[in-house]
């Protein structure tokens, strides 16, 4: 059984939410600018099942241990964070797996499991996605309802709406690299990709 009248809200709520620029938005910005959309894909996939595990365990309750003990994150932030600012820096200076090669033009091999490990660690090490989601999705919870089919569908909603505004940020990328090529500006599109991807890490750690 399902609340209608609290899902028909969540939806424009959380469209609004997804289309806002943010952590994995800008990382998928960034991906599809340096990589391409079509490989993207793979920190999509690692970035929604962190997304889906942080809904869960936000309305299940765990989010509050973990907000309570933030000791919790900081491997992760900073081990994320850092590991960000190294690929930004490696790709603006043309180098890495994921800088486009200036003798071709053409990024460099990087692996399905690294990227989806990227967006995964992306999406549960933000401690402000946390605080969000546990302040958000309970209000959509009917507890005179099962809370199962519930907690379903809003993760339901949550994933389809991030996946769409992942493909939008990534295709965006990949539009401006395009436009940047047709005037062989190769190693701007690398040095924004690269500073991208170090605000993306900065912000992780320090965020």
């Amino acid at each position: 059984m399902l609340d209608t009248t609290l899902i028909l809200l969540f939806i424009p709520t959380f469209l609004l939410i997804s289309a806002t620029p943010g952590m994995c938005m800008t990382l998928a910005l960034t991906l599809g600018m340096s990589i391409g959309v079509r490989r993207t894909m793979y920190m999509m996939w690692g970035e929604l099942i962190g997304v889906a595990l942080v809904s869960v365990l936000a309305v299940v309750g765990v989010a509050t241990i973990m907000l309570n003990y933030p000791a919790a994150f900081l491997v992760l932030k900073y081990g994320g964070g850092a590991y960000l600012i190294y690929l930004g820096i490696q790709m603006w200076r043309s180098r890495g797996k994921m800088a486009i090669d200036l003798s071709n033009n053409q990024p460099q091999t990087v692996s399905g499991k690294q990227l989806a490990t990227q967006g995964f660690i992306t999406a549960i090490a933000n401690p402000k996605g946390w605080a969000f989601t546990v302040s958000l999705l309970p209000s959509f919870i009917n507890p005179d309802m099962p809370m199962p089919p519930q907690l379903a569908a809003l993760v339901v909603i949550i994933l389809l709406s991030e996946f769409t505004f992942l493909m939008l940020y990534a295709t965006g990328g990949k539009t401006l690299r395009r436009i940047l090529q047709r005037s062989d500006n190769v190693r701007i599109i690398n040095r924004l990709s690269g500073t991208l991807m170090i605000a993306v890490g900065i912000w992780l750690a320090f965020g």
